[in-house]
């Protein structure tokens, strides 16, 4: 009987010793295909990793230089779009070649010893071909290091040929003049202006209150002149009546001379018949005829 019933125990521990070597086995294969897909993902990290560092964009209106760790800058000049590169070894180095604006102000003198206080407004861009050439020699902020101190120089030297006043009066040809000389100056290092303009020009405060004064008294000398001038056609024009006064006289007492007391008579009838146009439009005035006074209850 003992036989008997110690045969299923040995069965019920065989089956449990299977059951978990199948689990152990099942859990030995989960945990090695999770070791898979982790080195997978590892891989495929690294991977994506190195691919995405041996990529590089270049944006619109944007131009890139290659810097090499062994080589240098390379003279060829990327263009937009995606490009490979060599990782760790290679690195771009992306300009914008668009029209940028730059306002620079320059104090300076003219030729007749005036402060002059301009602002020069500038749209400049690098010449895409020379782009290695600018980043070797003179760096990435080349606007910076360039466009102030040649902007300056060639203001100075355009300015000190001018008055203050001729900078005023000829202020077109100024820029213009400063537009050629600015735009020959920047080609040297590369750049490109596409327009160079001023947008503020201002003198000292002692030329300013003497160009006012100047105004003042001008604007006085003016009014001076007008007065007397006004004054002088009054006087023209009483000689020129006094004369005609005279001559009418004249005329009136040669008439008598000639004709008597009949031009005397000619301009009585010419002042009656006046006066009776002159009455005959009034309302309040009545005609009668002669002998007609009884009407009206007059006296005869």
């Amino acid at each position: 009987m003992r036989r008997k019933a110690g045969i299923p125990c040995a069965l019920r521990r065989v089956r449990w010793r299977s059951q978990t070597s199948k689990k152990a086995e099942a859990a030995a294969a989960m945990a090695k295909l999770f070791e898979s897909i982790g080195k997978l993902g590892l891989a495929l990290a690294i991977g994506g990793g190195v691919v995405n560092s041996a990529l590089f964009n270049v944006d619109a209106g944007h131009r890139a230089v290659i810097f090499d760790r062994f080589r240098g800058v390379q003279d060829e000049v990327v263009g937009e779009g995606t490009h490979f590169l060599i990782p760790w070894v290679q690195k771009p180095v992306v300009f914008d070649c668009r029209s940028r604006p730059r306002n620079v102000p320059v104090i300076t003198g003219s030729k007749d010893l005036q402060n002059v206080n301009i602002t020069l407004r500038i749209l400049f861009r690098p010449v895409t071909n020379q782009l290695p050439r600018i980043f070797t020699s003179i760096g990435e902020d080349y606007d910076e290091r360039v466009l102030p101190s040649i902007t300056t120089e060639v203001l100075k030297a355009v300015v000190a040929r001018f008055d203050a006043g001729e900078l005023i009066t000829q202020r077109e040809l100024v820029s213009r003049q400063v537009s050629e000389d600015l735009t020959e100056r920047a080609s040297t290092f590369g750049l490109i202006l596409d327009d160079v303009s001023l947008t503020h020009l201002t003198f000292g405060k002692e030329f300013t209150e003497a160009v006012e004064m100047k105004q003042v008294a001008q604007q006085e000398a003016e009014r001076a002149r007008f007065v007397v001038e006004k004054a002088e056609q009054q006087k023209q024009a009483a000689i020129i009546s006094a004369e005609g006064d005279s001559q009418a006289a004249l005329l009136i007492a040669n008439s008598l001379m000639e004709a008597g007391d009949g031009l005397v008579e000619l301009r009585k009838l010419e002042a009656a018949e006046d006066i009776a146009f002159q009455l005959s439009r009034s309302r309040n005035v009545t005609y009668l005829p002669s002998g007609q006074g009884t009407l009206l209850q007059l006296p005869q």
